[in-house]
């Protein structure tokens, strides 16, 4: 199965452990307010790859990925499944480590058909960086366009199949920093016992340089970026939601 290709990145530094090859898939449903990557939202644009022709780019550069391997991001890499599968399948013959950084908005718990090529691609992938981009349903479409729903029942879904996950939150001043929300999602994600690491991030304003090329209106024009200083505090009231989780399993 072809995937829509949007870019590929040879030495990925924030997609996940070690040096890693990065692929951009094209295509996404998400309209996030802080997206910095518009041109990918397009389900048709891109560039048609085969699963052949990324690995060998991949392969091209194996050496250096010895401590790290191949991420799929996007985009959302979960709307093209089938790709993700061969793909897969050709770096798990040779042990390469397999991550997707996904936002879950693909996962639809009533849609068998899917959920069976999900099963089948989890088997073939070590690592999901998730993004939960807010943890309030209402303010999550805001934000975002989409429910928030699906992607929860996916974090819980990826407990169950025992596939470790690294959550990511952006902290947006005004929309994703109150500290509320903040204890709630961390409460939320310490019930997964397969989660491996926390990174929140601190917004930045880098994307609207991209939105004046493409002659789109930047949604949060006016909104400062984060300070860089006060996210470490933003993740202590993540951790202690956390904790406390944890606490009440025990």
């Amino acid at each position: 199965m072809n995937g829509r290709i949007h870019s590929l990145e040879s030495f990925g530094t924030v997609d996940g452990p070690g040096t890693r090859f990065v692929v951009f898939v094209q295509g996404c449903p998400m309209r996030c307010l802080y997206c910095h990557n518009p041109d990918t939202w397009s389900m048709v644009g891109g560039t048609e790859m085969t699963p052949e022709d990324v690995y060998a780019q991949y392969k091209r550069n194996e050496p250096f990925y010895k401590t790290g391997g191949i991420t799929v991001t996007g985009g959302e890499p979960l709307m093209q499944v089938d790709f993700l599968i061969d793909l897969f399948t050709l770096a798990k013959k040779d042990n390469v480590h397999t991550c997707i950084d996904t936002s879950g908005i693909a996962y639809k718990p009533g849609n068998t058909g899917f959920i069976k090529k999900l099963d089948k691609l989890m088997e073939l992938t070590n690592l999901v960086m998730l993004d939960i981009k807010h943890i309030d349903p209402e303010k999550h479409k805001a934000l975002t366009s989409q429910p928030n729903d699906g992607i929860l029942a996916f974090a819980e879904y990826l407990d169950t199949k025992d596939v470790d996950i690294w959550i990511r939150h952006v902290v947006v001043p005004g929309y994703t920093d109150d500290d509320e929300y903040l204890y709630k999602l961390g409460f939320f994600i310490g019930g997964l016992h397969n989660l491996k690491a926390l990174d929140v991030l601190p917004y930045h304003t880098m994307g609207v340089v991209k939105y004046e090329k493409l002659g789109y209106e930047y949604p949060l024009k006016g909104v400062p970026a984060m300070d860089k200083d006060a996210v470490i505090k933003k993740k202590e009231v993540v951790l202690d939601g956390i904790r406390k989780r944890r606490a009440s399993l025990k």
